[in-house]
């Protein structure tokens, strides 16, 4: 084990939120570390492909302003290295329906290592790629050190810091250090959420998704080769679905009815390939002929056979093969067997696009993890704190101690449990710092989906402007906490406190309320 080392912030975790929070406390100072178990961070948007989900409001309120700084770059990025046929203030560079910056993982890649490089040329950042924490040391309710490992050459070493931000994806960091936590549902006696079930089930957690991307040229045969699970694969019609999940058939989130898809908008139905689209070329002035690119994150390739935490490693290791096998099998069957309107077979033409995630299999490095464990909170989020049946007015509950505003509906995917979509409307809703600090631990926050929210509220919880702005507001907390000598609590729980904490981030451009 190579010598340890001490600095005031250790982040686990590089997705959003652990860039976010990086990139807070840095600005305020902190000497920080950030881990991350891909070579990649970025982490749901770059390694795990999936483009921004976001609100209807996004292109004027609701995000930090370094969230806003970051999609101008993701635009600037296109507008510097590709000739537009026409300019757009508002680019959407795949015109996908699900975003209007569905983009390449590789340009937030670049984005996120930009913004952070100048933190990295003055020391106060470190950035260690393809490490994970393996054990943590913690003395009463605070944590000392974390011992992590390279998982490319397999030294270890150990880090001191005042301060720790879990903001890995499925919350890796709470039973390595001891600590509390919740996995799948709560049972509505617990949390009083009328769509809450009758018991409470730890399985009951969401499906997660090997992303893939395709790029589709017509009149060329880019068939891959059969995958080992396809048989299996090709002839599971699961007991919630309304037809085999390899078909243009799924239940609609919302009715649950049959619903119907189509690839290219040849059929009625809903249009898969624009679904997550992240590069139009008809609005690009290109030298050379190239097709469309989309991202497989589609109902039918949603893996809900098992889990990959709190299982054994042999477990968590057939999951995560036989997700890859359903991703890669759908795609298998789109290129053979899907049924074209014309009444032929299979659309050859799509190609796996292993250069985008520079991948031997063309998958994405690390799986879409939907729902994590949650730590047992100061304060959880309920669905009464955002449904607009429960709670009056154009937003949700103002909570005294907000850190940010979000909004999106809530969307759970089909679980382990065996459950069906649930997707009702939520308010736009503001983040509670109490939803941030576990009960038991002083100086440890939670800067992802790892928060303080029930199964429920994670489906609105859970997407990428909120994540961000939750790291980011752990970030800024660390320090503000470590300039006054209190602890998060006591920051929470004094007004006079609060308030100066609450005036640093609005001068810092986190937005607290919605302008309704």
């Amino acid at each position: 084990m190579t010598k340890g080392e001490k600095v005031d912030l250790l982040i686990a975790g590089g997705g959003l939120g652990g860039c976010a929070a990086a990139m807070a406390a840095c600005a305020r100072g902190l000497k920080v570390i950030m881990t991350e178990e891909t070579d990649w961070i970025g982490g749901q948007v770059t390694a795990q492909g999936v483009p921004p989900d976001e609100h209807r409001w996004i292109e004027e309120f609701g995000c930090t302003k370094r969230y806003r700084n970051y999609r101008n770059r993701v635009r600037d990025t296109y507008r510097k290295n590709l000739k537009l046929k026409e300019q757009k203030e508002q680019l959407n560079p795949g015109n996908g329906l699900v975003s209007n910056i569905c983009h390449d993982p590789r340009v937030t890649l670049h984005v996120l290592n930009e913004m952070l490089l100048p933190h990295q040329l003055t020391g106060r950042l470190q950035i260690l790629r393809n490490t994970r924490v393996v054990s943590v040391t913690k003395e009463g309710n605070k944590l000392q050190k974390m011992t992590l490992v390279n998982e490319a050459s397999g030294t270890e070493k150990e880090v001191e810091a005042r301060y720790f931000v879990d903001a890995t994806e499925a919350g890796d960091i709470l039973p390595l250090a001891g600590l509390e936590y919740v996995t799948g549902a709560e049972a509505k006696e617990e949390s009083g959420e009328p769509h809450a079930v009758d018991t409470a089930d730890p399985s009951d957690i969401q499906a997660f998704t090997y992303v893939l991307g395709m790029e589709y040229r017509e009149g060329e045969d880019h068939t891959i080769p059969e995958p080992a699970m396809y048989s299996f694969w090709r002839d599971f019609h699961p007991d919630i679905w309304p037809d085999k999940l390899l078909s243009f058939f799924a239940p609609h989130p919302i009715s649950k009815e049959k619903r119907k898809y189509t690839l290219f908008r040849e059929d009625e139905g809903f249009p898969l390939w624009e679904y997550r689209r992240i590069f139009d070329g008809s609005q690009f002035d290109l030298h050379a002929a190239g097709g469309d690119v989309t991202l497989m994150n589609w109902p039918q390739n949603d893996y809900f056979l098992g889990n990959v935490y709190d299982v054994t490693e042999d477990e968590k290791e057939k999951n995560l093969y036989q997700g890859k096998q359903l991703s890669l099998s759908l795609l298998y069957w789109l290129q053979t067997e899907a049924t074209r309107p014309d009444g032929g077979k299979g659309y050859p033409g799509l190609k796996l696009r292993k250069d985008l995630f520079e991948t031997e299999d063309g998958l994405a490095k690390a799986p879409y993890i939907r729902e994590s464990r949650r730590i047992k909170a100061e304060y959880t989020v309920v669905e009464q704190d955002v449904s607009p049946d429960l709670h009056e007015g154009q937003a949700g509950r103002k909570f005294n101690d907000r850190v940010g505003i979000g909004s999106y509906s809530i969307d759970l995917h089909p679980s382990m449990a065996g459950r069906n979509y649930l997707d009702i409307k939520a308010q736009p809703f503001y983040i509670p710092m109490g939803a941030l600090i576990p009960k038991d631990a002083g100086n440890l926050l939670a800067g992802c989906k790892n928060i303080g929210t029930t199964h429920i509220t994670n489906g609105c919880f859970r997407l990428h402007p909120v994540e961000w702005n939750i790291g980011e507001a752990c970030g800024a907390l660390a320090a503000f906490c470590i300039d006054r000598g209190v602890e998060p609590k006591a920051v929470r729980e004094d007004q006079k406190l609060l308030e100066t904490f609450q005036l640093e981030l609005r001068e810092d451009g986190f937005e607290l309320e919605w302008p309704f």
